[in-house]
């Protein structure tokens, strides 16, 4: 009985309070030296995390970019050599550009872009 146990204590329900008082501040005492050590640490790791991943993010946008610009060059070589494109040919072209210029690429693929607009439309491919 829960009772019977505290009227057991042999100091009293004041010294025992004193005593738990004490025992748990102890224990807040080791809880916030914990905290403060170990917070910097792992908040510290998880910038560290974040910045790695922003660096791998970026050499991944860089690195779709740069296949972007060469398949639209080669796009553009291929389509300028037959003198037309094709529709299917115009909107792959189209939505390649506009991909390329949201990862962040120059204007100089705008120049090849216009060149491409400007060419005859067909609905087949031929020589």
């Amino acid at each position: 009985d829960k009772r019977a146990a505290k009227r057991a204590r042999p100091y009293g329900s004041y010294f025992y309070a004193v005593f738990y008082f004490e025992r748990n501040k102890k224990l807040k005492e080791i809880i916030l030296q914990t905290y403060t050590i170990a917070l910097p640490i792992l908040l510290g790791y998880i910038v560290w995390l974040l910045k790695k991943q922003k660096i791998d993010r970026d050499a991944n946008s860089k690195g779709t970019m740069l296949l972007l610009k060469v398949q639209l060059i080669e796009y553009h070589e291929k389509w300028i050599r037959r003198g037309y494109i094709t529709k299917h040919g115009l909107e792959n072209f189209i939505e390649m550009y506009k991909a390329y210029r949201q990862l962040g690429g120059n204007g100089m693929v705008t120049h090849l872009r216009e060149e491409i607009e400007e060419l005859k439309i067909r609905d087949w491919e031929g020589e």
